[in-house]
């Protein structure tokens, strides 16, 4: 790091600072790979509230009853996307207490994938198997298998594909796991089996009511006894963000390659990039927050955006607008783009505000929210899906209305975070001890173990 080389003196603290770096990088890669709200409990259709989950970090996991059971995890793709990420780490805690753990993934390019294979060999060495979605190896698992999980509406093509007339024996063990928020998911071919599953499991209460009057209303079909299950960080990323000194490295580092000064500000949309993720209209946001301070000539630190989430090689039509209007108002040396990586601490230990702009219906829940909170940052969100049920507005952060409308009051919270050092640090302390309360890995496990118990006992009643 250029800016600490000249104040070291001597060849020890050097070597001291190497060995930090390093057990730094360790420790965000194994966050990365181990790795997506309000009250702590578990709902079912009725969404009744049940009472909040005890601290049960250094506790039994609650998982420990799924020991010797055999589940079956069906993933629609594999992929560095939320979805089959969550649908990993719940392989992981379930083979960790025990659990026979079998994946199939059903749709893979006919291409090698290196990204595919580095995932599953990542399964294979914590212990989960990967089977073909096709074939009489994967017939045998699911008629054996004590539970079915089904992750995203598009996984239900895989029940009639392979399965075929066994289609109906399986069904009351089946627990499907839904993310989807678009509307183009409400498709009878996806979902002619869901009123018949042991359950659905929905990761915000807005996405669970928008599915239940969907269904009605666009299929004339029922949905099953629904389970809201609000996520949890992962115990590694807690460790990351709570390191002082891993996060000083990284802070540092990254800042470094990205040519931002320690007293700049610097606020990061960390999203795939897409049009229903808001970059545009972030970055919008952000170019008029940089006119309004430069007109009412107020006195800020150097403003940055950071949009995580690029693809390099794809060159999309999006991201092409994306890097037009940067050089078109001439921001271009204060905003900076990122290519998508499964690894975010870096990112969050080097930022000061996390931007969720997620549009339209916004997010099912929007993992990387609390693992911004985890590393208490304050964040400016749309109002609208998961994101309402996590941030506090005016607590942990602020909300702002999806779509145009939105531009001008996103750049107004800008600023409101630009001018007010003390705000920016006390949102993002309450971020924080809003984590610890309901957003860590053994509140999410509890809140699952509900759940699967519920399957387990369906299951049996119908076997």
């Amino acid at each position: 790091m250029a800016k600490n080389s000249a104040a070291v003196r001597g060849w020890p603290l050097m070597v001291l600072l190497l060995i930090i770096l390093f057990t730094a990088i360790i420790f965000f890669i194994k966050a990365a790979y181990d790795s997506c709200n309000a009250h702590g409990y578990v709902q079912t259709e009725s969404f009744n509230r049940l009472k909040p989950i005890p601290s049960l970090r250094f506790q039994e996991s609650p998982l420990a009853f799924m020991k010797f059971k055999l589940v079956l995890l069906v993933s629609h793709e594999l992929s560095l996307s939320g979805g089959p990420l969550l649908l990993m780490e719940l392989a992981f805690l379930l083979s960790g207490v025990g659990t026979e753990v079998v994946w199939i993934t059903n749709q893979k390019p006919v291409e090698p994938d290196e990204v595919i294979y580095s995932l599953e060999h990542k399964m294979l060495e914590k212990g989960v198997k990967v089977f073909p979605a096709k074939g009489q190896e994967a017939i045998d698992t699911a008629l054996k298998a004590d539970m079915i999980i089904l992750n995203t509406a598009v996984a239900g093509k895989w029940l009639d594909a392979v399965l075929k007339e066994d289609v109906s024996r399986v069904l009351p063990k089946v627990l499907w796991w839904i993310h989807e928020m678009r509307g183009h998911y409400f498709k009878l071919e996806y979902v002619k089996h869901l009123p018949f599953v042991a359950g659905a499991m929905i990761d915000s209460h807005t996405t669970a009511d928008y599915w239940k009057n969907r269904t009605q209303e666009r299929l004339g079909i029922k949905m099953p006894d629904t389970y809201v299950v609000h996520l949890g960080n992962s115990n590694d990323l807690m460790e990351v963000a709570e390191d002082t000194v891993a996060r000083r490295v990284l802070h540092e580092h990254v800042r470094e390659s990205l040519g931002v000064r320690k007293e700049d500000l610097v606020f990061a949309i960390i999203n795939s990039v897409s049009r229903g993720k808001g970059q545009d209209l972030f970055l919008r946001s952000f170019y008029e927050s940089l006119q309004i301070i430069q007109e009412k000539k107020l006195q800020v630190p150097s403003l940055h955006a950071v949009v995580v989430g690029s693809d390099m090689n794809a060159q999309t039509k999006f991201e092409t607008e994306l890097r037009n209007f940067v050089v078109e108002k001439r921001i271009h040396d204060r905003v900076h783009f990122v290519n998508k990586t499964l690894n975010v601490s870096p990112y969050l230990a080097s930022i000061d505000v996390l931007v969720q702009n997620s549009q339209a219906r916004g997010e099912c829940f929007g993992r990387i929210t609390i693992e911004a909170m985890a590393f208490q940052l304050p964040v400016l969100g749309t109002a609208a899906g998961g994101t309402m049920e996590i941030v506090l507005n005016g607590t942990t952060g602020w909300l702002h209305p999806a779509g145009k409308e939105g531009v001008t009051a996103l750049a107004e919270n800008i600023i409101k975070l630009s001018t007010d050092v003390n705000m920016r640090l006390r949102m993002g302390k309450k971020g924080y001890e809003r984590v610890k309360e309901i957003f860590l890995e053994h509140h999410m496990s509890h809140r699952i173990s509900v759940v699967l118990k519920d399957v387990l006992r369906k299951a049996k009643n119908n076997a």
